[in-house]
């Protein structure tokens, strides 16, 4: 199945489209948008990816999210991705965008945040294990365990930013 995206420039201004398997497979610029999830307590959601996923299996990551559609913006696609890996619906503000050199290609990526009040629904295709955890554990853990590179990329930006 065809995934069109959005090819951008350094500028993140949007240059064309392109299916998302052509982009990554040539380097082409596009975006990605991606949830820090919390929950009323403050704790953050950290997962594990599935051992027979093709990308990253068994690693831990901090983020939700996936590839922008094409003609859809960063905020839709961070509440999109929340429906479809978690079963929820919540407001993603975003909180900052960067250009990420990506372990498979290069990619715009779009850092929201969102408070999760409902329980959250994770399919084993896209995640083996979950839990909430404090921000200062989080930190440990993103030291310690198998993290997916891109993911440590974004939470050392975003531990910047508190």
């Amino acid at each position: 199945m065809t995934e069109l995206v959005d090819r951008v420039d350094e500028q993140d201004r949007v240059v064309g489209v392109a299916d998302r398997a052509e982009a990554i497979r040539k380097g082409w610029l596009h975006r990605v948008a991606t949830v820090v999830c919390r929950d009323r307590a403050g704790r953050i959601l950290v997962h594990r990816r599935p051992a027979d996923v093709s990308r990253f299996p068994n690693q831990y990551n901090w983020l939700i999210g996936g590839a922008v559609n094409a003609g859809e913006s960063y905020e839709e696609a961070a509440v999109r991705e929340l429906s479809e890996e978690l079963g929820v619906r919540a407001a993603a503000r975003l909180a900052f965008t960067f250009l990420c050199r990506g372990a498979i290609a290069p990619y715009w990526l779009g850092v929201h945040e969102a408070v999760i009040a409902d329980e959250v629904t994770t399919g084993p295709a896209e995640i083996a294990w979950h839990d909430w955890l404090p921000e200062p554990a989080l930190r440990e853990a993103v030291r310690q365990w198998d993290f997916v590179p891109d993911g440590r990329d974004a939470f050392a930006r975003y531990a910047a930013l508190a």
